[in-house]
């Protein structure tokens, strides 16, 4: 049987290297690119044939989910936000379709948000685009963020402003090892109750039987995993709004 871990081992496809660094091109990198083409197929298949009329199907649901995902913005960020919406929504697709890759069968998939590079990675271009929007928006002003009003100078100094900063620069390390740590855990549950599966199946006899309650759990397993697939796409996305409205609204 094969290791839990075994799942999340990254597999070069085609070695490349450039300047001394190794870039080559990985399972994880191709599984990536499957996801990206997967959202770009899904917008034009979906807008190809849009109208201003009725929509269709695929129309309707590519306007749906991003009007889903403009309006959390807009409720958590405000109306000046609604700029960035096309930003957030495409890092709620690439989150939700990868997420959701590693759940195909038979195939043997990869989850590249089972892997903390990936998410920090995604977590840093969200920390970094906040700092960004709030420096062009306010300037130095952006830093009124850590020195809340209304607060004794001392107590300041002491405390608010150090809880503050710490807060502020332990985001990107919750938002990554949130999504890392579900994917990765959801999936190693499943591995575990699929060799149980195996093992008992392979026992004979009475044991043989009982392979069906592993097997039965490993199936209301998998229908979680795909609802924490869409949940965490959504928390995602959802504390990427909360985080613009400090760039954009200093609060």
């Amino acid at each position: 049987m094969a290791s839990p871990m075994q799942q999340f081992e990254i597999k070069t496809i085609a070695p490349l290297s450039a300047m001394g660094y190794d870039i080559s091109f990985t399972n994880s990198a191709l599984w990536m690119a499957i996801a990206v083409g997967v959202i770009g197929a899904l917008m034009f298949g979906g807008l190809r044939h849009a109208t201003n009329g009725v929509p269709g199907r695929a129309q309707a649901a590519v306007e749906i989910t991003y009007r889903f995902i403009a309006n959390m913005l807009e409720q958590n960020a405000g109306s000046k936000s609604l700029i960035y919406a096309p930003y957030v929504f495409s890092i709620f697709m690439f989150v939700l379709i990868c997420n959701l890759l590693g759940l195909l069968p038979f195939i043997h998939p990869f989850t590249p948000t089972s892997h903390i590079a990936v998410t920090a990675t995604l977590a840093a271009l969200v920390f970094s685009s906040v700092i960004i929007i709030g420096l062009m928006r306010h300037g130095l002003h952006f830093f009124d963020l850590f020195n809340p009003k209304g607060v004794p100078w001392v107590l300041k100094i002491i405390l608010v402003i150090p809880i503050e900063i710490i807060s502020f620069l332990s985001r990107p390390v919750t938002l990554s090892i949130r999504l890392f740590a579900n994917m990765t855990a959801g999936h190693v549950l499943l591995k575990v109750f699929g060799g149980f599966i195996v093992s008992l199946g392979l026992a004979g006899g009475a044991l043989s039987f009982l392979s069906i309650a592993p097997l039965i759990l490993n199936i209301l397993f998998t229908a979680l995993e795909l609802l924490v697939a869409v949940i965490q796409a959504y928390v995602f996305a959802l504390l990427t709004s909360i985080y613009l409205n400090d760039a954009i609204n200093l609060h």
